[in-house]
């Protein structure tokens, strides 16, 4: 857990602390403004419809629930349950194993999803009740950030701000299995550099990559 320790404020009992405006603060509230409008023009407009469509086809074509839900990793390290679409066989009782490719646990539908991005929809519900953002570094499983959070310079650093559907890190192709170290390191840097660097322009060029690998697809979406 990241220390989460509040300032403590010293002074007389008659006098207030004074709430200072700053570009910082202006630009998180436009940032969290901006994810809720397009969550919420999203979910309206598009999701009302086709969320149901694939939570019905995952049904369908697989045994389980259309839902998968795991804990990962939030802002200064509060744990909040991830919401996904479903795309492996169900197994209650499976211990975690990043996927890889040609994994035959992942459906041929989820197979679809994943290349798509489309199985990462239902985390606009994550965006709109604050846990994540648009825009920001992916949120890993805990049992990978167990891995990291101790032996990798400044890992828990990269939960700074609220993880996002999609990342600078996953659009520049820096997505998938980290079965080697070298793996997580480029990623670690791609977010920290993000945490440094980011800004309105910067999230909507994000979004923009990151749509164009979701028509296009993505040889490391699997």
């Amino acid at each position: 857990m990241l220390d989460m320790s509040l300032p403590t404020f010293s002074g007389s009992a008659s006098t207030q602390p004074t709430t200072t405006v700053t570009p910082a603060s202006r630009a998180v509230f436009g940032k969290r403004f901006f994810d809720v409008l397009i969550a919420l023009l999203l979910l309206i407009f598009i999701l009302s419809w086709l969320l149901p469509l694939i939570g019905i086809l995952v049904r369908l074509t697989s045994p389980g629930p259309a839902l998968f839900i795991q804990l990962r990793m939030g802002r200064n390290g509060v744990p909040f349950r991830c919401l996904k679409f479903r795309t492996m066989t169900f197994d209650p009782n499976g211990e975690f194993r990043q996927a890889q490719r040609n994994d035959p646990r992942i459906t041929k539908l989820g197979a679809f999803l994943r290349k798509s991005n489309l199985d990462e929809l239902p985390q606009l519900i994550n965006v709109l009740t604050g846990q994540m953002s648009l825009v920001g570094p992916r949120p890993h499983p805990l049992r990978l950030d167990a891995e990291h959070w101790h032996t990798m310079a400044n890992y828990p650093n990269r939960y700074a701000v609220r993880p996002g559907i999609t990342g600078l890190a996953q659009a520049r192709g820096c997505r998938g299995e980290t079965a080697e170290l070298i793996q997580m390191q480029h990623r670690l840097r791609l977010d920290l550099f993000y945490i440094q660097k980011r800004s309105m322009k910067l999230d909507l060029m994000i979004c923009w990559w990151t749509l164009a690998k979701m028509i296009l697809g993505d040889e490391k979406a699997h």
